[in-house]
């Protein structure tokens, strides 16, 4: 079932990318990328309370966070909803990571755990950018999710950075495990 639940948040982008730019409901689109979001947390929840947990799962969970990141702050900057300068760092932090991590696997590295400030960035940015798109539609709450998003943004990016130099040293061992594991 969770690995279900990550597929199906993967088929949904491109339905993401049509309400932006084809329907061009921006709401929608928000409602849609906040859901896919929040069932991060869900399909998470049910891997480990129904003993569901997989390797598959542990490689399609945060491929379709990243391409769902990646993608939703690329689509929300083209279309104008969030300022140059957030979705760029955002991009930015998310592409070092994916790269780091297709290198480190490409080298031999065993798996890098998933910790609390990776989770808690993700989670911040994952409705940041949601409001941003929210807060520039036509829905009377927009203002309210204008400053979500504000508030989210400017507390998940620092968050997601310093996220990023913790791995640092677990991907210094996890690739010394990986190689040694490959010899032993």
């Amino acid at each position: 079932m969770p690995n279900l639940i990550s597929v199906g948040r993967l088929a949904c982008i491109p339905v993401f990318l049509w309400l932006l730019f084809s329907v061009q409901d921006r709401w929608a689109a928000a409602l849609l990328l906040g859901a896919l979001g929040a069932t991060d947390w869900i399909d998470g929840y049910i891997a480990r309370r129904f003993d569901q947990v997989s390797e598959l799962g542990k490689i399609l969970d945060p491929t379709a966070d990243r391409l769902m990141l990646l993608v939703g702050i690329f689509a929300i900057w083209v279309d104008g909803s969030v300022p140059t300068w957030v979705a760029w760092l955002a991009l930015c932090r998310e592409a070092l990571v994916a790269v780091a991590a297709l290198l480190l696997a490409a080298l031999g590295a065993r798996k890098i755990e998933v910790t609390w400030w990776g989770k808690t960035g993700t989670f911040l940015l994952m409705f940041a950018f949601p409001f941003f798109l929210a807060g520039e539609s036509e829905v009377f709450l927009a203002p309210f999710f204008a400053a979500g998003a504000w508030v989210c943004a400017i507390t998940g990016l620092p968050i997601h950075y310093w996220s990023g130099f913790t791995y640092v040293p677990a991907a210094r061992d996890a690739l010394l495990e990986g190689r040694a594991g490959r010899k032993a």
